[in-house]
């Protein structure tokens, strides 16, 4: 069998050699909260609490809804506020 050069082996398996990658760049997300200028998340507000709640009843980290670090704890306080309360389900079915 003969040996074939490196370059060439990944060249076959679709990596390009010498062709700069360009950078994937995500678009910056901005606080809803910030940029609605909301001072307080009511817990009682159970149509905005619903949007900020997966379809499995998880809440998702900052990274994932693009909050302020200020407003996710501010709604993470308000969605357990109102699973204590009974107006939002703990785990959806």
């Amino acid at each position: 069998m003969a040996k074939v050069p490196l370059s060439e082996q990944m060249e076959i398996q679709g990596v390009r050699i010498g062709v700069p990658r360009r950078a994937f760049l995500k678009s910056r997300r901005f606080c809803r909260f910030c940029r609605e200028r909301v001072e307080f998340i009511d817990y009682k507000d159970l149509e905005l609490l619903a949007q900020w709640v997966t379809e499995r009843g998880r809440i998702p980290p900052r990274r994932i809804n693009g909050n302020c670090a200020r407003h996710q704890r501010q709604l993470a306080t308000a969605i357990k506020r109102a699973r204590i309360m009974g107006i939002l389900p703990f785990v959806v079915q």
